[in-house]
């Protein structure tokens, strides 16, 4: 049986404020930004990998800093397209025994601890998200932003898929089951944008904030 040492657990309460300090303090000037999301298991070999680059190198290149859980696959090729471009490349890493390891195209390098103070960076100073293929990880990021969004937690902001061959069975079944069944509005799918090419995802952030100026704060997750 599994005891729990009281003054311990108090002690982990303040390991989790310092992460959230220390992420606040570093992030807080970074936008407007682009949170790029997908899997760590493509190679450099993988058009995946490549079309990563692209997205995140034309990002770039627009003036967003560009921000990946600085991992391998995915998260490596968004550094690596950023880390080329004339913006910052940031990496919110995870700490992960004998797993994820921090890419080496970061200009700003995160480490934390706790997956939950992760995701909070990398959503709340975003300008807009971008989700590459991905597993499970990635599935759980894209539900908790569309989460955040439907429910006003977190304002709207362009939500970008990328790859339609990938995406568009889940579309389906968002619209044929979750639709159908009333879990979700059909409004709620109005919330995604898919894209198959890269210089399309600068454009559509631009177009998004046509008549709005582009974030220069922090995006309002909980009213923090």
């Amino acid at each position: 049986m599994t005891t729990f040492n009281s003054d311990q657990e108090s002690w982990r309460v303040f390991q989790i404020m310092a992460e959230f300090v220390e992420g606040f303090e570093q992030l807080a000037n970074i936008t407007p930004s682009v949170s790029i999301f997908g899997s760590a298991r493509f190679s450099s070999e993988h058009p995946y990998y490549a079309l990563a680059e692209q997205i995140a190198y034309q990002l770039s290149e627009a003036g967003f800093s560009v921000v990946s859980g600085g991992g391998p696959g995915i998260m490596e090729a968004v550094n690596k397209g950023a880390f080329a471009g004339p913006s910052q490349s940031i990496g919110v890493n995870i700490n992960l025994p004998n797993e994820q390891k921090p890419n080496q195209y970061q200009n700003l390098s995160l480490n934390f601890k706790h997956f939950f103070v992760r995701k909070v960076m990398l959503v709340k100073y975003a300008s807009a998200y971008v989700i590459l293929p991905g597993g499970f990880g990635t599935l759980d990021e894209l539900t908790e932003i569309l989460t955040l969004v439907q429910t006003n937690k977190i304002q709207k902001i362009p939500i970008i898929l990328v790859e339609n061959s990938f995406w568009q069975g889940l579309l389906d079944w968002f619209k044929s089951t979750l639709v159908s069944q009333n879990t979700i509005a059909a409004t709620d799918l109005d919330l995604i944008t898919i894209v198959d090419k890269a210089e399309e995802v600068p454009q559509i952030i631009f177009d998004f904030y046509e008549n709005s100026e582009i974030k220069t704060g922090q995006n309002k997750l909980f009213n923090i």
